[in-house]
């Protein structure tokens, strides 16, 4: 009975220590609950008073500013007043000026007429005395002037005499001294002139035998050698020799190659003929690569594009005046890189544009334009430093002088080309006149190839069977010739040689 007592007091006293804690977590709560909505309106209450002193502040400021800009547009409005009347002042001003202008101009157009009118009178007081003078002296005006004249003369006649004697003397001592430079240059040009090939090639035969076989029957071989290089073959009585002639330099080397290879073959016949000749112009074009790369070693050249040094490769078939253009190229980068040491240019731009100033030369033939133009061209479309470009297009003084690289590419094309017996003039004269004598040729439609042979006396036109017929090929001829009258200057006649060839090939298998 007790037990069960204990454990009911137990319970009793659990329940009621339950009930007291969450009284007493009720009455803190109520108090924390007053204290922060205490906090909360303190907090408003100074929000409030600082949102209250930043408005007043911002008002301050903003009344400041107002009075600062008021005080800025009276300026402004007292700037433009003043700039407002010295305009009206200068308007005022220019149309006292215009008004006096004006008045001078009507001033002056009066005294205009009065002059007018003086001079007319002068001249008519002026006839009058004249005719009065020819009635006194009995005279006319030309008359007159020529009595004067004769006096004048007869009395310093022995003075002109003398002048004219001392003025002839002069003029005949400088006229020798010109003719004694111009001697003087020629010989010592034509005693310092390298020796070079100009216009033939000779080729040395191992017996005269072969020569025979050169022809071949009725002349057929060396018709094809002719037709396939464009060169022509000379076989004279001269033992051991046959001579290739030709303007165009990498014509001749081609024909040459390609003969002497046949030579050493032996079978010398059309076909043959046509396959050596193209394996020459592959070892030319070996040749010109080569040339090429070593012309920009000597040179000091680094880093250009193997298709342009290709290009300047081309050049060692190319003469101009007499002169290689590219053993004249390298000598004038040395000359070059010489003088843009001395005076403190730019060596690396000064040899490189003095190597490629002529490089249009190489293709002059092929493109529309002068070299220059072309050289600019070429070096812009493989990408080569802009002040190479600049150095190299002012040597013919067809561009302006852009750096100081230009002026000494062009000193030094005048040294490399001005020199003793470097160039000679006729052979560039002659070999630009069988140029286009092969250049008006080839305007004609149907022309598969042309070539001016025997010193420009003949041009030897080879035209396309399928196009031109045997008719058409006469009237083309005549109208070729005629064409060469009109537009050619030559000594002698020119032989208009059309040929029309059909062939038919058949392989036997």
């Amino acid at each position: 009975m007790s037990l069960k007592i204990v454990l009911l007091l137990i319970a009793i006293s659990t329940l009621f220590g339950v009930a007291f804690g969450y009284f007493l977590r009720w009455i803190i709560a109520l108090g924390k609950r007053g204290s922060m909505e205490l906090e909360i309106k303190q907090m408003e209450l100074k929000a409030k008073e600082e949102a209250q002193k930043l408005i007043e502040q911002a008002e301050k400021e903003a009344e400041k500013k107002a009075q600062e800009i008021e005080k800025e547009l009276k300026e402004k409005e007292a700037e433009l007043k003043m700039l407002q009347e010295r305009l009206v002042n200068k308007e005022a001003l220019l149309d006292k000026r215009q008004a006096d202008i004006d008045a001078e101009s009507g001033k002056l157009e009066a005294q205009k007429e009065e002059i007018a009118q003086k001079e007319k009178e002068i001249e008519e007081l002026r006839k009058k005395q004249t005719e009065a003078l020819e009635k006194v002296a009995e005279l006319s005006k030309q008359e007159a002037k020529e009595e004067l004249l004769k006096e004048v003369e007869k009395e310093y006649e022995e003075t002109l005499l003398g002048r004219i004697h001392k003025l002839e003397q002069i003029g005949q001592e400088k006229l020798e001294e010109k003719a004694k430079e111009i001697l003087t240059t020629a010989i010592h040009r034509l005693g310092n002139s390298m020796p070079a090939e100009v216009l033939t090639t000779t080729v040395t035969l191992p017996n005269d035998e072969i020569k025979g076989k050169i022809i071949g029957k009725e002349g057929r071989n060396i018709r094809a050698f002719e037709r396939a290089t464009g060169v022509d073959v000379i076989i004279d009585e001269t033992p051991g020799t046959i001579t290739l002639s030709s303007f165009d330099p990498v014509r001749r080397q081609i024909a040459r190659i390609a003969l002497e290879n046949l030579i050493i073959d032996g079978r010398i016949q059309p076909a043959r003929i046509e396959e050596e000749v193209e394996k020459a112009k592959e070892e030319i074009n070996r040749i010109i690569n080569k040339k090429g790369a070593e012309a920009a070693y000597e040179a000091g050249i680094k880093g250009l594009d193997p298709k342009l040094l290709a290009i300047l490769g081309r050049l060692h078939f190319r003469t101009s005046y007499g002169q290689n253009v590219l053993a004249h190229s390298v000598e004038m980068a040395h000359i070059a890189g010489m003088i843009a040491e001395e005076i403190g240019a730019n060596v690396e731009v000064a040899r490189a544009g003095a190597l490629l100033h002529d490089i249009g030369k190489a293709v002059d033939h092929e493109v529309a334009g002068t070299h220059v133009e072309i050289g600019r061209r070429i070096l812009q479309k493989f990408g080569v430093d802009p002040e190479v470009i600049k150095a190299m297009q002012a040597h013919h003084e067809e561009y302006p002088y852009e750096n100081p690289e230009s002026y000494i590419v062009q000193v030094a094309d005048a040294l490399s080309g001005g020199r003793p017996g470097a160039r000679r003039g006729t052979v560039e004269t002659y070999i630009k006149r069988l140029e286009e004598l092969e250049a008006i040729v080839n305007e004609f439609e149907g022309i598969e190839k042309s070539y001016a042979i025997s010193a420009g006396r003949e041009i030897r036109i080879f035209v396309r069977a399928d196009e031109v017929s045997d008719l058409q090929a006469h009237k083309l001829a005549k109208d070729i010739a005629k064409k060469i009258e009109e537009d050619l200057k030559y000594p002698g006649e020119i032989k208009v040689n059309v040929i029309r060839e059909t062939r038919a090939i058949e392989y036997a298998r």
